[in-house]
């Protein structure tokens, strides 16, 4: 069978947290980064709808958290899938669901003249908030090791965080602050945030990770 190909964006929250559970999985892709501008043709023909992640392997999967599901079920060594599944489910749809909208509405404010910024950012805060108390005296959701909630949803707590880092540090999500802070320093986020050559046709096969 051929090696899967994985299209992705280093920044994109979606796509990092792709690269996560295929690195978590250790199944090999050929990685190719791509320039959101300038988007290849052959991502463009394999999903037409031209968002990443999309990985090409058996079926087309353009969809990050289906690849995360996909990636581990060739492979979880750490177990990721078996962490309070239904619970992390839940979790990971609030995430996708209100928080994301809250985070939107907060980070391109200038796109919704109507909405109150502030308010914006008070819901986010609010699941953010719900994350702190679930991460008192642990250092993941779910306790003593990570789960596929916390790697679905650190990349957007770190998109949310990072709209303003002296509000961010100045909030008291304690808990929630030094769980981003040890993800942002750890070897697996290191990992997966390695710089890359943006992908033409013709290039040299990227092997990740």
């Amino acid at each position: 069978m051929p090696t899967p190909i994985l299209y992705s964006f280093r920044r994109c929250p979606y796509a990092m947290r792709a690269r996560l559970a295929i690195a978590s999985s250790g199944v090999t892709v050929h990685l190719r980064e791509i320039v959101l501008r300038d988007k290849p043709q052959a991502m463009l023909d394999a999903s037409p709808k031209g968002t990443v992640p999309v990985l090409v392997a058996e079926t087309v999967v353009d969809e990050s958290l289906d690849i995360m599901h996909w990636a581990l079920a060739q492979s979880d060594p750490e177990g990721l899938l078996q962490v309070r599944p239904d619970t992390a489910a839940a979790l990971i749809a609030e995430s996708d669901g209100p928080f994301k909208t809250a985070l939107d509405r907060t980070k391109y404010a200038v796109r919704y003249p109507d909405l109150d910024p502030a308010e914006s950012r008070a819901a986010a805060a609010a699941f953010v908030a719900k994350l702190d108390a679930q991460l008192d005296g642990k250092p993941w959701l779910f306790g003593d090791r990570p789960s596929l909630a916390d790697l679905a949803i650190l990349p957007f707590v770190r998109q949310f965080a990072h709209t303003d880092l002296d509000w961010w540090t100045a909030q008291p999500f304690a808990h929630a602050q030094a769980w981003l802070a040890a993800f942002k320093e750890s070897d697996r986020f290191r990992a997966v945030m390695t710089k890359y050559t943006p992908w033409k046709e013709g290039d040299a096969v990227v092997l990740f990770p």
